[in-house]
């Protein structure tokens, strides 16, 4: 129950989520994983959620690996995405989730393109960069294509 002048957002349960993720393009191509999520399967970019006490480097490489079989090499950060937004599943009270996305380039330098099992993501597979646009994907995966297409001297193309 709320008190007056309290809005949903104020009472919504707080989460921070720190992840990494890769850019791989290879010949006008982006390798891209199929998020399985609440509202249904989205593509996006090989990457995930940072342990707690893993560097996000480390942990860019260990995802892009069980999302795609592929070992990368990281090459440079791309850059930081950050958004925050209010959401409620069902009778569950609202969650205010600040999700912040560090963004690195990464070239692939083995492994074979595979499934992931039992994970987020079901599938794996390699796209033109010309046929993103028609694909069902997560809103930020624009942004993070953008900001490795501009680079942006600081990292974020909406405050450079």
């Amino acid at each position: 129950m709320s008190m007056p002048g309290e809005s949903n957002a104020s009472l919504a349960t707080r989460k921070v989520r720190v992840a990494a993720y890769a850019v791989c393009v290879r010949d006008g191509r982006v390798l891209l994983a199929r998020w399985v999520g609440p509202k249904g399967k989205l593509w996006t970019l090989p990457g995930g959620g940072v342990d707690h006490g893993e560097d996000p480097y480390d942990a860019v490489r260990r995802e892009v690996t069980e999302e795609t079989g592929h070992t990368v090499e990281v090459e440079r950060l791309v850059g930081v995405h950050s958004d925050q937004r209010v959401f409620s599943d069902g009778d569950e009270p609202p969650r205010d989730l600040h999700s912040v996305r560090i963004v690195y380039a990464a070239r692939v330098v083995g492994g074979e393109l595979r499934d992931e099992v039992d994970g987020s993501t079901d599938t794996a597979a390699w796209f033109g960069l010309d046929e993103v646009d028609g694909l069902a994907r997560v809103p930020w995966l624009d942004a993070a294509l953008e900001l490795d297409r501009v680079r942006p001297a600081g990292g974020n193309h909406r405050r450079d």
